[in-house]
Protein backbone atom coordinates (compact mmCIF):
# COMPACT_ATOMS: atom_id res chain seq x y z
CA UNK A 1 0.00 0.00 0.00
CA UNK A 2 1.42 3.35 -1.07
CA UNK A 3 -0.19 4.98 1.95
CA UNK A 4 2.20 3.25 4.34
CA UNK A 5 5.52 4.77 5.36
CA UNK A 6 8.60 3.84 3.31
CA UNK A 7 10.50 3.52 6.56
CA UNK A 8 9.79 2.79 10.22
CA UNK A 9 10.33 5.88 12.39
CA UNK A 10 11.79 4.74 15.68
CA UNK A 11 12.44 7.89 17.70
CA UNK A 12 10.04 10.54 19.00
CA UNK A 13 11.46 13.07 16.53
CA UNK A 14 11.09 10.65 13.60
CA UNK A 15 7.49 9.79 14.49
CA UNK A 16 6.67 13.48 14.84
CA UNK A 17 8.26 14.20 11.45
CA UNK A 18 6.22 11.36 9.95
CA UNK A 19 3.07 12.82 11.54
CA UNK A 20 3.77 16.32 10.19
CA UNK A 21 4.40 15.00 6.69
CA UNK A 22 1.18 13.00 6.58
CA UNK A 23 -0.76 15.91 8.10
CA UNK A 24 0.62 18.35 5.52
CA UNK A 25 -0.43 16.03 2.70
CA UNK A 26 -3.98 15.73 4.01
CA UNK A 27 -4.26 19.50 4.50
CA UNK A 28 -3.24 19.98 0.86
CA UNK A 29 -5.91 17.52 -0.25
CA UNK A 30 -8.63 19.33 1.70
CA UNK A 31 -7.58 22.91 0.88
CA UNK A 32 -5.48 23.83 -2.16
CA UNK A 33 -6.09 20.46 -3.83
CA UNK A 34 -9.72 20.07 -2.83
CA UNK A 35 -11.13 20.07 -6.38
CA UNK A 36 -8.83 17.24 -7.44
CA UNK A 37 -9.60 15.38 -4.22
CA UNK A 38 -13.34 15.85 -4.75
CA UNK A 39 -13.18 14.44 -8.28
CA UNK A 40 -11.15 11.41 -7.20
CA UNK A 41 -13.74 10.49 -4.55
CA UNK A 42 -16.24 9.19 -7.07
CA UNK A 43 -19.19 7.49 -5.30
CA UNK A 44 -19.38 5.01 -8.19
CA UNK A 45 -16.00 3.56 -7.24
CA UNK A 46 -15.24 1.03 -4.51
CA UNK A 47 -14.48 1.95 -0.91
CA UNK A 48 -11.82 4.66 -0.98
CA UNK A 49 -9.55 6.14 1.69
CA UNK A 50 -7.59 9.39 1.95
CA UNK A 51 -3.94 8.73 2.79
CA UNK A 52 -1.48 11.36 3.93
CA UNK A 53 2.07 10.40 2.98
CA UNK A 54 5.26 11.16 4.94
CA UNK A 55 6.59 13.21 2.01
CA UNK A 56 3.73 15.75 2.39
CA UNK A 57 1.76 14.34 -0.53
CA UNK A 58 -1.64 12.64 -0.49
CA UNK A 59 -3.52 9.99 -2.41
CA UNK A 60 -7.01 8.54 -2.64
CA UNK A 61 -6.73 4.77 -2.83
CA UNK A 62 -8.30 1.46 -1.93
CA UNK A 63 -7.60 0.15 1.58
CA UNK A 64 -4.85 -2.37 2.22
CA UNK A 65 -5.74 -5.92 1.22
CA UNK A 66 -3.93 -7.62 4.10
CA UNK A 67 -5.75 -7.97 7.42
CA UNK A 68 -4.64 -6.60 9.75
CA UNK A 69 -2.95 -3.90 7.71
CA UNK A 70 0.67 -2.86 8.32
CA UNK A 71 -0.54 0.53 9.58
CA UNK A 72 -3.92 1.69 10.91
CA UNK A 73 -6.26 2.45 8.02
CA UNK A 74 -8.06 5.77 7.40
CA UNK A 75 -11.86 6.05 7.35
CA UNK A 76 -13.20 3.66 4.73
CA UNK A 77 -15.61 4.66 1.97
CA UNK A 78 -15.40 8.45 2.23
CA UNK A 79 -16.47 8.64 -1.43
CA UNK A 80 -19.90 7.16 -0.72
CA UNK A 81 -20.95 10.19 1.34
CA UNK A 82 -19.61 12.78 -1.12
CA UNK A 83 -22.87 13.54 -2.93
CA UNK A 84 -25.13 12.93 0.04
CA UNK A 85 -24.23 16.08 1.98
CA UNK A 86 -23.00 19.63 1.52
CA UNK A 87 -19.44 19.74 0.21
CA UNK A 88 -18.23 21.84 3.16
CA UNK A 89 -19.76 19.41 5.65
CA UNK A 90 -18.28 16.44 3.81
CA UNK A 91 -14.82 18.00 3.79
CA UNK A 92 -15.13 18.73 7.53
CA UNK A 93 -16.14 15.12 8.18
CA UNK A 94 -13.15 13.82 6.25
CA UNK A 95 -10.94 16.24 8.19
CA UNK A 96 -12.14 14.93 11.56
CA UNK A 97 -11.60 11.31 10.54
CA UNK A 98 -8.17 12.24 9.18
CA UNK A 99 -7.21 13.75 12.55
CA UNK A 100 -8.18 10.49 14.24
CA UNK A 101 -6.17 8.47 11.70
CA UNK A 102 -3.05 10.62 12.10
CA UNK A 103 -3.11 10.09 15.86
CA UNK A 104 -3.69 6.36 15.38
CA UNK A 105 -0.62 6.05 13.15
CA UNK A 106 1.54 8.02 15.59
CA UNK A 107 0.32 5.92 18.52
CA UNK A 108 0.96 2.75 16.51
CA UNK A 109 4.61 3.69 16.01
CA UNK A 110 4.94 4.66 19.65
CA UNK A 111 3.53 1.34 20.82
CA UNK A 112 5.45 -0.74 18.29
CA UNK A 113 8.80 0.72 19.25
CA UNK A 114 8.17 0.74 22.97
CA UNK A 115 7.88 4.43 23.76
CA UNK A 116 7.65 4.85 27.51
CA UNK A 117 5.35 7.28 29.35
CA UNK A 118 7.72 10.21 28.99
CA UNK A 119 8.29 9.57 25.26
CA UNK A 120 4.55 9.36 24.61
CA UNK A 121 3.95 12.52 26.61
CA UNK A 122 6.63 14.38 24.65
CA UNK A 123 5.36 13.09 21.30
CA UNK A 124 1.74 14.00 21.87
CA UNK A 125 2.75 17.30 23.42
CA UNK A 126 4.51 18.17 20.15
CA UNK A 127 1.51 17.00 18.15
CA UNK A 128 -0.90 18.96 20.33
CA UNK A 129 1.00 22.18 19.60
CA UNK A 130 -0.18 21.92 15.99
CA UNK A 131 -3.73 22.84 14.96
CA UNK A 132 -5.85 19.90 13.90
CA UNK A 133 -6.69 19.30 10.26
CA UNK A 134 -10.29 20.15 11.12
CA UNK A 135 -9.21 23.52 12.55
CA UNK A 136 -7.16 24.33 9.46
CA UNK A 137 -9.92 23.36 7.03
CA UNK A 138 -12.59 25.33 8.85
CA UNK A 139 -10.41 28.29 9.83
CA UNK A 140 -9.69 28.60 13.53
CA UNK A 141 -10.67 32.06 14.78
CA UNK A 142 -9.27 34.08 17.64
CA UNK A 143 -11.56 34.86 20.54
CA UNK A 144 -10.68 38.54 20.35
CA UNK A 145 -12.21 41.09 18.03
CA UNK A 146 -11.13 44.55 16.99
CA UNK A 147 -13.18 47.45 15.65
CA UNK A 148 -16.15 45.15 15.08
CA UNK A 149 -14.21 42.85 12.74
CA UNK A 150 -14.17 39.09 13.05
CA UNK A 151 -11.38 37.57 15.12
CA UNK A 152 -9.55 36.15 12.11
CA UNK A 153 -8.40 39.65 11.27
CA UNK A 154 -10.22 40.06 7.96
CA UNK A 155 -10.39 43.72 7.03
CA UNK A 156 -13.91 45.01 6.40
CA UNK A 157 -12.67 48.36 5.15
CA UNK A 158 -10.50 49.14 2.14
CA UNK A 159 -7.34 47.04 2.38
CA UNK A 160 -5.00 49.99 1.79
CA UNK A 161 -6.65 51.90 4.63
CA UNK A 162 -6.28 48.82 6.79
CA UNK A 163 -2.61 48.69 5.92
CA UNK A 164 -2.11 52.17 7.29
CA UNK A 165 -4.06 51.36 10.43
CA UNK A 166 -2.02 48.31 11.43
CA UNK A 167 1.08 47.10 9.65
CA UNK A 168 1.53 44.18 12.05
CA UNK A 169 -1.69 42.42 11.05
CA UNK A 170 -2.13 40.26 7.94
CA UNK A 171 -3.56 42.38 5.15
CA UNK A 172 -4.91 41.73 1.70
CA UNK A 173 -2.47 43.81 -0.28
CA UNK A 174 0.50 44.66 1.90
CA UNK A 175 3.39 42.96 3.63
CA UNK A 176 3.88 42.98 7.38
CA UNK A 177 6.75 45.22 8.49
CA UNK A 178 9.34 44.52 11.19
CA UNK A 179 8.34 45.76 14.62
CA UNK A 180 11.39 48.04 14.91
CA UNK A 181 10.46 49.88 11.72
CA UNK A 182 6.93 50.34 12.94
CA UNK A 183 8.15 51.94 16.17
CA UNK A 184 10.36 54.36 14.24
CA UNK A 185 7.72 55.38 11.70
CA UNK A 186 4.44 55.19 13.58
CA UNK A 187 5.38 55.39 17.25
CA UNK A 188 3.61 52.14 18.05
CA UNK A 189 4.69 50.99 21.49
CA UNK A 190 5.60 47.44 22.38
CA UNK A 191 2.47 46.80 24.45
CA UNK A 192 0.21 47.65 21.49
CA UNK A 193 2.24 45.40 19.20
CA UNK A 194 1.90 42.49 21.62
CA UNK A 195 -1.85 43.02 21.87
CA UNK A 196 -2.24 43.05 18.09
CA UNK A 197 -0.09 39.94 17.68
CA UNK A 198 -2.26 38.21 20.26
CA UNK A 199 -5.38 39.04 18.28
CA UNK A 200 -4.16 37.05 15.31
CA UNK A 201 -2.06 34.40 16.97
CA UNK A 202 -4.74 31.79 16.19
CA UNK A 203 -5.06 32.74 12.52
CA UNK A 204 -3.99 29.76 10.42
CA UNK A 205 -2.83 29.51 6.84
CA UNK A 206 -5.50 27.77 4.76
CA UNK A 207 -2.81 25.96 2.76
CA UNK A 208 -0.12 24.79 5.19
CA UNK A 209 -1.97 25.18 8.51
CA UNK A 210 0.83 27.12 10.20
CA UNK A 211 0.06 30.03 12.55
CA UNK A 212 0.24 33.72 11.71
CA UNK A 213 3.55 35.50 12.22
CA UNK A 214 3.85 39.27 12.03
CA UNK A 215 6.95 39.22 9.81
CA UNK A 216 5.29 37.25 6.99
CA UNK A 217 3.13 38.41 4.08
CA UNK A 218 -0.41 37.06 4.19
CA UNK A 219 -3.37 37.45 1.86
CA UNK A 220 -7.06 36.82 2.49
CA UNK A 221 -9.51 35.19 0.08
CA UNK A 222 -12.55 37.43 -0.50
CA UNK A 223 -14.75 34.38 -1.07
CA UNK A 224 -14.04 31.90 1.74
CA UNK A 225 -12.37 34.50 4.02
CA UNK A 226 -9.42 32.25 4.84
CA UNK A 227 -5.90 33.63 5.20
CA UNK A 228 -2.91 32.25 3.30
CA UNK A 229 0.84 32.76 3.35
CA UNK A 230 1.71 34.60 0.16
CA UNK A 231 4.38 31.98 -0.55
CA UNK A 232 1.84 29.14 -0.20
CA UNK A 233 -0.45 30.56 -2.91
CA UNK A 234 2.39 32.13 -4.95
CA UNK A 235 1.29 35.73 -4.42
CA UNK A 236 3.93 38.40 -3.82
CA UNK A 237 3.29 41.72 -2.04
CA UNK A 238 3.86 43.56 -5.33
CA UNK A 239 1.32 41.42 -7.15
CA UNK A 240 -1.18 41.72 -4.30
CA UNK A 241 -1.20 45.51 -4.70
CA UNK A 242 -2.89 45.05 -8.09
CA UNK A 243 -5.50 42.51 -6.90
CA UNK A 244 -8.85 44.07 -6.05
CA UNK A 245 -10.64 40.85 -5.13
CA UNK A 246 -8.50 37.83 -4.35
CA UNK A 247 -9.74 34.25 -4.83
CA UNK A 248 -7.71 31.41 -3.35
CA UNK A 249 -6.91 28.38 -5.57
CA UNK A 250 -9.87 26.38 -4.22
CA UNK A 251 -12.41 29.17 -4.80
CA UNK A 252 -10.98 29.90 -8.25
CA UNK A 253 -11.41 26.26 -9.27
CA UNK A 254 -14.97 26.21 -7.96
CA UNK A 255 -15.78 29.34 -9.97
CA UNK A 256 -14.38 27.82 -13.17
CA UNK A 257 -16.23 24.55 -12.59
CA UNK A 258 -19.59 26.23 -11.98
CA UNK A 259 -19.25 28.43 -15.07
CA UNK A 260 -18.33 25.57 -17.40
Amino acid sequence: MDGSAPYNPRTVEEVYRDFKGRRAGIIKALTTGVEDFYQQCDPEKENLCLYGLPNEHWEVNLPAEEVPAELPEPALGINFARDGMQEKDWISLVAVHSDAWLLAVAFYFGARFGFDKNDRKRLFGMINDLPTVFEVVNGKKSGKTSNGNSGNGKAKSNSKVRLLESQTKPVKSGMAMPKEQLEDEDGVDEAEDEEEDGEHGDTLCGACGESYASDEFWICCDICERWFHGKCVKITPARAEHIKHYKCPSCSKRARTSSS
